[in-house]
């Protein structure tokens, strides 16, 4: 038998057990408990922020059983034919429940005609049916689908909400996430807690209990702390060539160029406010762990990190998605910072 993902084992079963995404989960379950149950809803929102278990528990919440619970990928299914046969469906009763509810995801990809042919449904189903809609692209679904709808929007969670839901899960499957871990899970995952379950999965399965961060770097081919602080140490000491020797060493590991440039920007903004923000530097303390805020006070105490190396190094985010060599903005910016 194949192994339950995480995602899948972990995925919230009451709108309390829901993380970050309050502004969605208490009026939904306000209405549920004042039997005030809409006919459309539209969840929006980036890729794995869980519109589509929000959709179940909603389902479940009305006392919508699996029978007459149906889920439909918009993005395989998007024709008017397919649309027709789920209007057509949606007239006849349920089997067991006070509600049909369809689940439609990726909306945004159904075609012109079949949003036409949704359109008269969508505004006036049955009185036991409930739609709910799930895009990642709000944009381009039609006004006049909107206006039918309740808008719900899903918000990308912060790092520090995606890293105490890893230390959490990682904990009921029997291991010790470290918090530099965590965080390291966390930025790869870019707000997306499926993202970030996938790849907690992967460190699991190393096959240690105790998952540290260079463990997660050696799994997903992430940076490892030890460049960063290198490229970071060349910069405080205005060091040209031990700079670009270490952007090159990052190229020849192979490492993904954008998730590095990403590390040492958190790394030169961190520095600058240790060294600006006194007041910080205690937080820093307890939520960087003492080898990394250690290495960042030291390039506070140098001068050659400034405002300027962190808007070359902001330029260069910028240029990186178009560069036909990844090192090369990074290289740029060395250049730029400390010219000949």
């Amino acid at each position: 038998m194949a192994h339950q993902s995480l995602y899948r084992a972990h995925r919230p079963s009451t709108f309390r057990d829901v993380i970050g995404q309050e502004q969605v989960t208490i009026p939904l379950a306000e209405a549920v408990k004042a039997k005030k149950v809409g006919h459309a809803y539209l969840f929006s929102g980036s890729r794995g922020l869980g519109k589509t278990s929000v959709a179940r528990i909603l389902a479940r919440e009305i006392g919508c059983t699996e029978r007459d619970l149906y889920e439909l990928d918009a993005a395989s299914n998007n024709s008017v034919d397919d649309i027709r046969a789920l209007t057509e469906g949606a007239y006849t009763l349920p089997f067991e429940s006070p509600y049909k509810v369809y689940i439609l995801d990726e909306v945004h990809m159904l075609s012109k005609s079949a949003w036409n042919a949704f359109l008269k449904t969508l505004e006036e189903p049955p009185a036991y049916v409930v739609f709910i809609l799930a895009t990642t692209e709000l944009d381009k679904v039609p006004e006049t689908v909107l206006s039918r709808c309740q808008v719900f929007e899903f918000k990308k969670p912060t790092r520090a909400i995606v890293g105490k839901m890893l230390i959490a899960v990682a904990k009921k499957e029997g291991h010790t996430l470290e918090k530099d871990a965590a965080d390291l899970v966390a930025m790869l995952a870019e707000g997306s807690y499926r993202d970030a379950l996938s790849i907690l999965q992967k460190a699991l399965g190393a096959g240690q209990v105790d998952i540290t961060r260079e463990m997660v770097a050696t799994v997903t081919g992430a940076p490892r702390t030890a460049h960063v602080h290198a490229l970071l140490d060349a910069l405080a000491k205005g060091d040209r060539a031990q700079a670009l020797a270490t952007i090159e060493d990052v190229a020849r590991a192979d490492v993904d160029m954008k998730t590095f440039l990403s590390l040492v920007l958190e790394a030169l903004r961190t520095t600058l406010l240790i060294r600006y923000a006194p007041e910080l530097r205690e937080r820093y303390q307890e939520t960087l762990g003492s080898d990394e805020y250690a290495a960042l006070e030291l390039a506070a105490k140098e001068k050659g990190i400034t405002h300027d190396t962190m808007l070359a190094f902001l330029t260069a985010a910028d240029r990186i998605r178009y560069a036909p060599i990844p090192a090369l903005p990074l290289e740029l910016a060395v250049l730029e910072l400390f010219p000949a």
